[in-house]
């Protein structure tokens, strides 16, 4: 499984895989309970993880810069129901965070996304695009 394959979907909790596509929706497996389903883009947003950014005091950053530094820092991940407890734990992992703009739900996703990545072992990378050759 890779992470550039993966999707969050609006009004739906958890982070999932696409396994094919339909010209009104989707079908995905939760990495969470591994069902299979079809999800309507009708009723649905679907938002790829490589294409999230995260407000910061500077430029903005992609969602996979979050996870790294969430990954290398020392500090252990917080109860996601926590809010305090989350908004301390990114002050001291993320500082440059634009925590006026980034709200504490979207605080507990990452925490909760970076979980289930972790627990389907999945590589924080995105993958390599080619180079186009001289000619």
């Amino acid at each position: 499984m890779e992470y550039n394959k993966l999707i969050a979907i609006s009004g739906m909790s958890g982070l999932f895989e696409i396994m094919g596509s339909k010209p009104d929706g989707a079908i995905v497996r939760s990495l969470e309970d591994k069902t299979t389903k079809f999800v309507s883009s009708r009723i649905h947003n679907f938002s790829h993880l490589e294409s999230i950014e995260v407000y910061t005091i500077r430029e903005n950053v992609n969602l996979l810069d979050i996870f790294k530094a969430m990954e290398a820092s020392s500090e252990k991940l917080p109860n996601e129901k926590d809010a305090k407890a989350i908004k301390a734990y990114f002050k001291n992992v993320y500082a440059d965070m634009d925590f006026e703009r980034v709200y504490a739900s979207d605080m507990k996703k990452m925490v909760k996304w970076l979980s289930i990545l972790k627990a389907n072992n999945i590589e924080l990378k995105l993958p390599e695009i080619p180079e186009a050759e001289n000619e």
